[in-house]
């Protein structure tokens, strides 16, 4: 039996990209030796940062 995780993913999610966004997705991945899907969460947690930051924004105006 596998070893057991503090924080389990069980969930894949699969997209689309096109040769220009994959290349560019390689390019990142070299840089800052993170796999995609490191990559793609941290885009997630910028996003629903300012996400959130431009709603409260909006809202305030």
């Amino acid at each position: 039996m596998g070893r057991m995780r503090e924080n389990p993913r069980y969930n894949v999610i699969s997209m689309r990209v096109s040769d220009e966004e994959r290349d560019h997705l390689e390019n990142l991945m070299k840089t800052t030796h993170k796999s995609i899907s490191d990559i793609m969460r941290e885009a997630m947690e910028y996003f629903s940062a300012h996400y959130d930051q431009d709603e409260l924004n909006r809202k305030a105006a």
